[in-house]
């Protein structure tokens, strides 16, 4: 008789086993975690410093302390320990810290998956977003980065703090097309730009978020910045 499950490695109860209950929790935990699987990051090379019950992660090579020798497998927060689970081909995920959903496609997670061939091909709906302090100037790059070969949806923008300055409105774009996901913009806290496109645009190039100030300039405050894509993954 197999002692563990073939596909989540639960452990299996046997003939006349002794504390019967240790095994049935351990094979509960694992279910907790994997079930409707949310992975705070698969970017974390050490275990975080409080384990919590339930909380799971995706432990990449390399990885460092209580996940050592761990690479690619889903660890779960357990009694203050670490229980680990394989991350096979089809798995679904939702990756908390990026904000997508993600396929394993055998050998990684593959992030934004929309589909995932059995070859490696794909269409990804992927994401960036930040909160963004505004520098001084007419107009100013605010680093958030489309990268490039990809298919831009639209950006969104809202305000945090208050936009000081001279200006009296502002637009956001990037460069060549400053006003690309809207302008006449508002300086108060909760003004925001919802930059849906018309037509969906090709970025053959890496491209950066340009904010620009109509009337004056900008002094300071916080936005928080969004631009959503879709790629394609090379098999």
């Amino acid at each position: 008789m197999t002692s563990e499950t073939k596909r989540l490695g639960m452990p299996l109860l046997q003939a006349a086993q002794a504390q019967k209950h240790v095994t049935v929790n351990e094979a509960l935990m694992r279910l907790d975690g994997a079930v409707n699987l949310v992975l705070q990051s698969t970017d974390a090379t050490s275990p975080p410093g409080a384990v919590i019950d339930g909380q799971c992660w995706g432990v990449p090579d390399g990885a460092l302390g209580g996940w050592s020798g761990q690479g690619g497998k889903i660890a779960i927060g357990s009694n203050g320990g670490w229980i680990f689970v394989p991350a096979t081909a089809g798995m679904r995920a939702f990756i908390l810290d990026r904000g997508v959903e993600a396929i394993h496609g055998g050998a990684a997670w593959v992030y934004g998956a929309l589909s995932l061939g059995r070859l490696g091909s794909g269409l990804l709906s992927n994401m960036i977003e930040a909160d963004v302090t505004v520098g001084e100037g007419a107009s100013f790059d605010t680093g958030v980065t489309i990268p490039a070969n990809v298919m831009v949806i639209g950006a969104t923008a809202k305000v945090l703090n208050t936009l000081t300055g001279t200006l009296n409105t502002w637009s956001l774009g990037t460069g060549g097309a400053t006003d690309r996901f809207g302008n006449g913009l508002g300086k108060s806290v909760g003004s925001y730009a919802r930059g849906l496109l018309g037509a969906p645009m090709t970025y053959y190039s890496a491209a950066n978020l340009i904010m620009t100030a109509s009337g004056g300039n900008f002094t300071g405050g916080e936005v928080r910045l969004a631009v959503h894509w879709l790629e394609l993954h090379i098999p």
